[in-house]
């Protein structure tokens, strides 16, 4: 694979859903099934994810913000998104 586009296709091939993270996406990340076999595209803390990747991804979720601030670093959106992962999965 030569660019993350085309690596989007290839799981998407075999079965996986792609899910991107976007602040104006319309869909909460809490609303989101996440049961399904899963990659989740994280874009940097500048930019976001590139238009190209935004239109591969299956669904853009976004976390809720409160008050001023528009984003979190992404360490912190991966954390919040993989926990909510492990907890509709029910582990433990």
């Amino acid at each position: 694979m030569t660019n993350l586009a085309q690596t989007i296709e290839k799981l998407k091939s075999v079965g996986i859903w792609v899910f991107g993270t976007a602040e104006d996406a319309e869909l909460p990340y809490t609303d989101a099934d996440f049961t399904v076999p899963l990659c989740i595209v994280l874009g940097n803390e500048g930019k976001g994810i590139r238009r190209l990747v935004k239109e591969k991804c299956d669904y853009l979720v976004h976390l809720p913000m409160l008050g001023q601030i528009r984003s979190l670093n992404v360490s912190v959106t991966a954390g919040v998104l993989l926990y909510e992962v492990l907890r509709q999965r029910g582990v433990k």
